[in-house]
C-alpha cells in the first residue's frame, strides 16, 4: 500500500473516537517513524489558554500506539499501551503540533516509541516515551 493510501486508512480510523475530537490527523509515515498533527485551539487548552498537557498526551499516545500497527500481524494480534511518560518543554497557545513517534526498540512482545512533540516552527514543545503491549485476539 502506498504512503498517501496507508495515512487515509489510519486517518479513516479516527472517526468517532478521541482522534476525531481532537482534530488528529496523521500526516507522514516512514520505514521508522509516524507523525500526526493536532490544531491547538480554545478545544485542547487548559483554563489558562495554553495546551493542555493531557491533550497532548492523547497526541503522543494515539501516535505511539498507531506506529506499533506497522509491526504487528493485524489479522492476529493488536497494540495495548501500557506506559506513557511526558515531559513538557514548553507551553502553546495557538497554532499546530506534529507528533512523531521513532521506534527505539522493536521486540515480539513490546514496542518503545520515542515521540517528540514540535510546533510549526520546529520549537520543541514536549518529548514522550510510550511503551506497547503485543497482545493476541481471541
Amino acid at each position: 500500500m502506498d504512503t498517501e493510501s496507508l495515512l487515509a486508512a489510519f486517518n479513516a480510523r479516527n472517526k468517532n473516537t478521541l482522534m476525531e475530537t481532537l482534530d488528529i490527523e496523521y500526516v507522514a509515515i516512514g520505514d521508522d517513524f509516524l507523525t500526526a498533527k493536532m490544531p491547538v485551539s480554545p478545544k485542547v487548552h487548559q483554563p489558562y489558554g495554553q495546551l493542555h498537557g493531557g491533550a497532548t498526551a492523547a497526541l503522543a499516545e494515539t501516535v505511539g500506539s498507531a506506529a506499533s500497527n506497522f509491526f504487528i500481524d493485524n489479522k492476529n494480534q493488536f497494540i495495548n499501551g501500557i506506559q506513557l511518560s511526558i515531559n513538557h518543554i514548553k507551553s502553546k497557545r495557538e497554532g499546530i503540533v506534529y507528533a512523531t513517534a521513532k521506534n527505539i526498540h522493536k521486540g515480539k512482545s513490546t514496542h518503545l516509541w520515542e515521540v517528540t512533540i514540535v510546533d510549526e516552527n520546529d520549537n520543541l514543545i514536549s518529548v514522550a516515551k510510550m511503551t506497547n503491549i503485543v497482545l493476541a485476539k481471541k
